[in-house]
């Protein structure tokens, strides 16, 4: 296959849109004639400690770009995090301090590296030109673009409508971003669906400032495991690449199953065969999807904790829902009351199981307690704290409480 046609089906497969697509095939002829690799850059604001799933879906992507011989650039971005990017806001966003940024940059940097190849990879700051320019070189930039161009974004759009207030760094962060690619002469920005306003003003800019507009790939947002919303921490349907390998595997093992094509583009790196074998049994419906789900699990558990704790959460999670073992790896709580049995709210809040006694109620309702193997449906049911008593919130939390009167 002739390869400017071989980069492009690898590098377009799972991607939203690419700003504009002849340009990237013009740029990877000249790069492949000429043997000069692209110049692919990613902005990270370290604005939370750690990363879920949805972080990572342009990294799979980086790593695509990686494999083929492309110099992939990771603009950390310390000094825009302080800023923060004002994209789907419908308020002023609350500043960042520059410690927290910092902190937050180093986890950051060993995540990334869960996906990326370390020594291929070339790790900047933009602290490193915004922080070094003088207000002239700001009044230059912001020179460069107008008011009017800025409310063509949505939401600053809406927000000036509804009278709300847009302060004047919110207008620089897309500036700010943009003379990162100027600043690192990128060919190719990679972003969600979400930064395209972004990404676009940094094909102005660095046309602006007479280099080659970069062209934009988009990538689309990773739905989370409730199969509903944009995966988010807000909304509890995440998947943290620090969680344990045994949840991690547990909260694959929990999204619906029209997910699990898309999952396996966007967050793994099967083997191309292998991947048009899952899409054609799935969509045909010649195998039983929880085949290809636990697959699912093991690739991406593998991905961030190692083969061997892949395999060992596979079979946690065997004998946990098929054989209906209880997990080994539980957490253990000593529990105590003046009398031999105890309220089962009182036994969930005061251990920490669940936060309240109405979350509680809540859980019964839906069917989502079970002590000792057996689902509880009596909001008013008593426990005996006479030894070693299981418990299981819904499908992941495991708890092993051995109570007794004091």
């Amino acid at each position: 296959m002739d390869p400017v046609k071989k980069q492009l089906e690898i590098l377009k497969s799972g991607a939203a849109e690419i700003i504009p697509e002849d340009e990237f095939v013009k740029k990877l002829e000249k790069s492949i004639k000429t043997r000069t690799p692209l110049k692919i850059k990613e902005g990270l604001d370290p604005t939370v400690p750690d990363i879920h799933l949805g972080h990572t879906v342009t990294l799979h992507k980086l790593k695509q770009f990686q494999d083929l011989g492309h110099q992939v650039m990771v603009v950390i971005g310390d000094f825009t995090a302080m800023v923060g990017d004002p994209t789907g806001r419908s308020e002023m966003r609350k500043r960042v301090s520059r410690a927290e940024v910092l902190e937050n940059a180093e986890t950051y940097k060993k995540q990334i590296f869960k996906i990326l190849h370390p020594k291929k990879t070339k790790v900047v700051f933009n602290s490193r030109w915004l922080g070094a320019m003088k207000f002239e070189d700001v009044l230059h930039l912001t020179a460069k673009y107008t008011v009017a161009r800025m409310l063509e974004r949505d939401d600053f759009y809406n927000r000036y409508r509804n009278q709300q207030p847009i302060s004047v760094l919110e207008f620089l962060y897309p500036l700010m971003q943009a003379y990162d690619s100027v600043a690192l002469q990128a060919d190719l920005e990679l972003g969600g669906t979400d930064q395209k306003f972004n990404l676009l003003v940094g094909r102005e800019i660095q046309r602006e400032y007479g280099q080659e507009p970069q062209v934009v790939m988009l990538m689309p947002l990773l739905v989370g495991t409730d199969g509903k919303e944009k995966m988010s921490k807000s909304l509890g349907n995440y998947v943290g690449v620090t969680d344990p390998p045994d949840q991690m595997y547990g909260k694959i093992m929990s999204i619906p199953d029209e997910l699990i094509e898309t999952y396996f583009e966007l967050l793994t790196h099967l083997d191309p065969q292998e991947m048009w074998k899952m899409k054609v049994e799935l969509r045909e419906k010649t195998i039983n999807p929880m085949v290809w789900k636990k697959r699912l699990g093991y690739e991406i558990v593998s991905i961030y904790h190692g083969e061997k704790r892949a395999q060992r959460a596979q079979e946690e999670f065997e004998k946990v829902f098929k054989e209906k073992q209880f997990p080994e790896a539980a957490p253990v709580i000593n529990f105590s009351a003046p009398e031999k049995e105890v309220w089962i709210g009182k036994l969930l809040t005061e251990t920490g199981c669940v936060n309240s006694n109405s979350e509680v109620r809540r859980l019964i309702k839906q069917g989502g307690v079970y002590i000792n193997n057996q689902r509880i449906e009596d909001e008013k049911h008593k426990i005996q704290l006479d030894g070693e008593i299981l418990v299981r919130i819904g499908r992941k939390k495991f708890f092993k409480i051995i109570g007794k009167m004091k």
